[in-house]
């Protein structure tokens, strides 16, 4: 079955994975192609003989795509592992350890709108594929020039006799009660609203927190491809019936999750949004404090640097990585961290694996509140008391494409003595351009590597210090 040349080009692995239009660009001829070539990665790094776990969320066709690939990799010779019904990507990628398998590949377009659908490629460690990985298999699909080999029928008479049918749920729960107090959270006798916004997580966070005591109402629980409307993205302005259901009910916590549950997203006690930035010093700060551990973070360029001030008061070391969880996942393999975080809801901690999980980050939310017996904002209202407050946010600026160019020409260059009025003193090219200030506060302005579009993240001090920060970004602009 041939992929047209147009298409093949198109077929590139972003910070997660590849993501199309579902008809359009996302085709069952596409999704065989990028499986063949997934195959070949496998064969040439003699991984093809442990096989592949093969999962896939609540998307339109993602248990078709699914077997596709898994009917692919037959072909292919590769031993298959496919999920019994739709998985969360955290469970996948726990999968790839608990059958020792090669890697796995995961159907699922995360956040995006109902029209796209993906495939991740997720390696035998773990978690997000590196840039040298996807790298080759964007060669071996260039290299097959477009054809993908006829794929084994995909029915369950014929895969069954090939394919392995398996459910990772009952080791992955097993494996998140070492993780997580779940005695505190019994204790605690905590009320908890969850949202799994109609996506692959739901069953998870609810069954978990149930059987640990917990008084648990959920929401939009039911398979849902067009996600009742609107975008499966655990952000703030996409949570207000779970702000309203919290507050109704006088409950602890309200906890999100996106599409393939390995964002998260949480609403405190008293309604209010408890943001990533805010979220992942939270985590730190009890992992330290209230378990005793020790040991570094990991954050992105773009991530609070509140992260940053708790370490140091504790004799600990921040790492600082490119966007991307794959740069997070690397340094808590290799670096030992007790917590890797992003901004955009990406979370998993030393023990785990190395690949973003909402539903971690939701257990860990409710052994917090349980431990503490307040809401998460009171606890960070006594980390700024001990680290100083600051103030985040991300803006997003649409430009034309001639415009992205001249953009990007200014920042390779851009070194200035004062950022809105204060020194310089620190500038990083990780990922963008980033502009350290002599008070602390930051600047990064970094391209999306598809759109024309920068975003500007910012953090500081004082609302009025973040504005005119951000407003000095903005004036690159012009």
């Amino acid at each position: 079955m041939g992929v047209g040349s147009d298409l093949m080009s198109q077929i590139t692995f972003g910070t997660d994975g590849w993501r199309g239009i579902i008809a359009r660009d996302f085709t069952f001829a596409s999704v065989e192609l990028v499986a063949r070539a997934v195959a070949g990665y496998l064969k040439a790094h003699d991984l093809a003989g442990r096989g592949v776990v093969v999962g896939y969320d609540n998307r339109f066709l993602s248990d078709k795509f699914a077997e596709t690939v898994a009917g692919v990799l037959d072909a292919e010779d590769v031993p298959v592992y496919i999920v019994k019904k739709s998985m969360p990507t955290p469970v996948v990628a726990f999968a790839i350890k608990e059958y020792a398998a090669g890697g796995a590949v995961m159907l699922t377009a995360s956040h995006n709108p109902p029209e796209y659908n993906g495939i991740k490629f997720i390696p035998e460690y773990a978690g997000p594929a590196l840039p040298h990985i996807t790298k080759e298999i964007e060669e071996n699909i260039k290299k097959l020039g477009g054809q993908a080999k006829e794929a084994k029928e995909a029915t369950a008479e014929i895969s069954g006799r090939r394919w392995r049918r398996i459910d990772p749920r009952p080791a992955y729960f097993a494996h998140l009660k070492k993780l997580v107090d779940f005695a505190e959270v019994d204790r605690a006798g905590l009320k908890v609203v969850v949202d799994p916004m109609y996506g692959a997580g739901a069953g998870f966070l609810e069954e978990l927190l149930r059987g640990a005591g917990a008084q648990v109402e959920v929401i939009h629980d039911r398979r849902d491809p067009l996600f009742g409307g609107a975008l499966p993205d655990p952000a703030a302005q996409s949570l207000g019936e779970l702000r309203t259901r919290v507050l109704a009910s006088g409950a602890d916590l309200g906890l999100a999750l996106d599409g393939d549950a390995d964002r998260f997203g949480i609403i405190d006690r008293d309604g209010s949004y408890i943001s990533p930035n805010q979220y992942l010093p939270v985590v730190y700060d009890h992992l330290l404090n209230a378990r005793g551990w020790r040991g570094p973070a990991a954050r992105t360029v773009a991530t609070t640097h509140l992260l940053d001030r708790i370490a140091a008061g504790a004799g600990q070391q921040v790492y600082e990585t490119p966007v991307g969880f794959k740069y997070i996942g690397q340094h808590l393999m290799e670096k030992g961290c007790l917590l890797g975080g992003e901004e955009s809801g990406g979370l998993s901690i030393r023990g785990h694996v190395p690949e973003k999980d909402g539903v971690l980050a939701g257990l860990l939310a409710a052994e917090i509140v349980a431990r503490h017996r307040q809401g998460l904002g009171g606890r960070l209202a006594e980390i700024w008391d001990r680290c100083g407050r600051l103030y985040s946010e991300r803006v997003d600026v649409h430009t034309s494409r001639e415009e992205k160019e001249r953009v990007l020409g200014v920042l390779r260059e851009l070194a200035p003595a004062e950022v809105a009025g204060k020194k310089v003193t620190g500038r990083l090219t990780v990922d963008g351009t980033k502009l350290v200030l002599e008070d602390g506060s930051w600047l990064l302005i970094r391209a999306s590597g598809t759109e024309p579009l920068f975003r500007i993240y910012a953090e500081a001090n004082n609302p009025e210090d973040l504005k005119e920060i951000q407003s000095w970004g903005r004036l690159l602009f012009r």
